[in-house]
């Protein structure tokens, strides 16, 4: 019979439907039920697209012995970590605390006040490898709940006192300035591999917004060293077995140092924030390579991950008939199965497909080995789209991966910001009309009067949102806004980042939360401000509040902006690395915006003109402004006496509202943006 989770909308809730486990989703009754019962919790966190959450599940979650020992000793509670962020950067904390370590699944022992006292990550169902067996772990912590009660308070009070910490950091009398710019990309030097990019050992992971910032620090300083850094990192991405050279798009991270073999889950947000890595480098080096990344990730969005109302899931899985990686690897016989034979000994070769192979008797398809070469690729190019969609499709028939389709706010924004920049950069409008799509699903669906819900699935909306979910959005709003200088994008952004302010912003504290002040109870308010795989809410919020301050010449959102980077400053000097959005917010600082009107009717062709022009090249720190005749601009300082010049769609440079002459035709406006 099924258990409560049966009623959840969240994919990875309702892969534990079935479970013997008598599971509680998150909730008041699962809280009281500890309660009246005097249980400790037994919470499992973990994700749908999670490798070794599935592991924990088959070994554990459907034993029925081990059921029994979980439904008799504990309250069982299950939360997908995509929906309650806040209850997973909370309990990680202290899991991390406990253990040295964090991981998916967490397994967090609470008292029935939510207090954490015992935990780690996946358990197996025996003793193995150094590790306790799940039974023997809930045996044991059933029997001091039961015994050593007094202790157990005493060191759950202790640990939330030290989590709480984690969100407190003292006072910096450091000033934001180039010098913390300079030692956070001497830090970042220092860790980079130049052989194979990234940072140095394994696993690797993407982290795009180190390399967002290094793009930045080059641009600025002209420091060919952080471009090369770039460069190589993506390259050597482009080459390995972490992109899908058949399908487009990236897998979560690297196993290993080279970038060869990866953990195979796709996540919405990784190809998101990779895009428009990949897009910055394309705009610096115009390499061909980049560019094709790009249009390959945006393709396999489109089609593999984009709702039919144009919003975007969440997720692939990793695993397809429990095996990982099956769906994406081949054996040279397969591939001469389906390509007549002087295709398919291209394909095998250029891929590195061969009788040994290089995971578990199969292969990855790569670049690693022979070291991609442009020169090649524009040898074999047609060769490789001759094969592509007959590899697809015979793949297609393969069990294909889980995909988790509910659609998250957040998530959404950073894919929103992806497409809007890629349709200026490649002028491909088909990417512009996927942005506003989901745009609009957001407003539609996900805004309960002018506040943002987290998540949508089976037409149900829920959660209120977090701070991520506003900036995220925010961003993703204003992105479209100066791809389309459609007015009604900046305006949605402004009273989105007014909501934003009043919901997270401390005024006492001087800092944002994750949580609104209205948010459940919960043994602590998280405040997390480390860009690890996404970028922090907070970082984000300060980076579109930077930039609206500057749309609106606004002093309280440009010294919220600023107390938020003082805050975040012995982060950003101890772990620059954890920081990488922090530091793109103190690049717009200390180099200030560049400020670009463009005053046109949208859809005339001189206007388009001058707008891609702005794109032609990277520009960091840009702030632009659509106007026209049709639209009142009263709140917006930048458009005044921003006048068209002749009766033509004019453009117009500025640095802290001083304009350079206006300009209508596009070589001059680039000479004033590369001047």
């Amino acid at each position: 019979m099924p258990n409560r989770l049966s009623l959840e909308t969240s994919p990875y809730l309702l892969q534990h439907k079935n479970n013997p486990v008598d599971w509680f989703p998150w909730s008041e009754e699962a809280l009281t039920a500890a309660k009246v019962l005097d249980k400790p919790i037994l919470l499992s966190i973990g994700y749908s697209a999670c490798h070794w959450c599935h592991v924990m599940e088959r070994e554990s979650f459907e034993n029925a012995g081990i059921a029994v020992l979980m439904n008799e000793n504990f309250i069982n509670i299950k939360v997908d970590r995509e929906e309650r962020p806040d209850l997973d950067s909370i309990y990680m904390s202290a899991v991390q605390s406990i253990a040295g370590h964090g991981g998916w699944p967490l397994t967090v022992f609470l008292t029935p006040e939510g207090k954490p006292f015992h935990g780690g990550t996946y358990f197996p169902p025996v003793d193995r490898q150094g590790m306790p067996g799940f039974p023997k772990v809930l045996e044991a912590v059933s029997n001091a709940y039961k015994n050593q009660r007094e202790q157990i308070e005493s060191a759950s009070d202790r640990l939330v006192d030290h989590i709480k910490a984690f969100t407190k950091f003292p006072d910096s009398e450091l000033e934001i300035s180039n010098n913390i710019s300079k030692a956070a990309y001497e830090d970042i030097e220092s860790q980079v591999d130049m052989i194979h990019g990234g940072l140095k050992g394994a696993p690797k992971f993407p982290q795009p917004m180190i390399y967002e910032f290094l793009l930045k620090h080059h641009a600025r300083t002209n420091h060919a060293e952080s471009l090369s850094i770039v460069t190589k990192t993506l390259d050597k991405m482009a080459y390995g077995g972490i992109y899908d050279h058949l399908g487009g798009g990236f897998h979560r991270y690297s196993t290993d140092a080279v970038w060869l073999v990866p953990h195979f889950e796709k996540m919405l947000y990784d190809n998101a924030l990779l895009v428009r890595l990949y897009l910055h480098a394309y705009q610096i080096t115009g390499k061909d390579l980049y560019k094709n990344v790009v249009e390959e990730t945006l393709a396999y969005v489109m089609r593999e991950m984009t709702s039919a109302e144009g919003a975007f899931f969440s997720s692939q899985d990793a695993d397809s008939d429990g095996i990982e990686g099956q769906y994406f690897v081949w054996t040279v016989d397969e591939i001469q199965e389906i390509l007549d034979p002087h295709l398919s000994g291209e394909i095998t070769k250029y891929y590195d497909v061969s009788s040994k192979g290089n995971f578990e008797g199969k292969s990855i398809l790569n670049l690693v080995s022979q070291e991609y070469k442009e020169s090649k690729y524009k040898l074999i190019k047609d060769t490789l789209i001759k094969a592509r969609d007959p590899l697809l499709k015979a793949r297609g028939e393969r069990v294909c991966p889980e995909t988790d389709n509910k659609i998250l706010t957040a998530w959404n924004g950073l894919m929103i910001s992806a497409f809007a920049e890629a349709s200026i950069i490649l002028n491909n409008q088909a990417y512009a009309d996927a942005a506003e799509k989901s745009a609009k699903f957001l407003l539609i669906n996900l805004m309960n009067k002018n506040r943002l819900l987290r998540t949508f699935k089976d037409g149900k909306s829920k959660l209120n949102g977090y701070l991520e979910d506003y900036a995220f959005f925010i961003e993703g709003l204003l992105e479209l806004h100066e791809t389309t200088l459609n007015p009604s994008w900046l305006n949605h952004a402004v009273n989105i980042s007014k909501t934003m302010i009043d919901l997270f912003w401390d005024i006492k504290t001087e800092q944002f939360y994750d949580t609104s002040g209205d948010h459940e109870d919960l043994v602590i308010r998280p405040r997390d401000i480390a860009d690890n795989a996404i970028p922090s809410g907070a970082s984000t919020a300060c980076k579109v509040l930077l930039k609206l301050a500057v749309y609106l010449d606004d002093d309280q959102m440009r010294n919220i902006a600023r107390l938020s980077m003082e805050s975040a400053m012995p982060l950003i000097t101890k772990a620059p690395i954890a920081a990488g959005e922090w530091l793109n917010c103190i690049e717009f600082h200390i180099d200030g915006s560049k400020e670009i009107v463009i005053n046109g009717d949208f859809n005339d062709h001189g206007t388009k003109h001058l707008l891609s022009e702005v794109y032609r090249s990277f520009v960091p720190n840009k702030v632009i402004l659509g106007i026209n005749e049709e639209a009142a601009y009263d709140n917006f300082p930048l458009a005044a006496s921003k006048n068209m010049l002749d009766g033509k769609p004019t453009a117009y440079v500025c640095k802290n509202y001083t304009c350079s002459l206006p300009v209508n035709e596009p070589t001059d406006l680039f000479k004033q943006l590369t001047n």
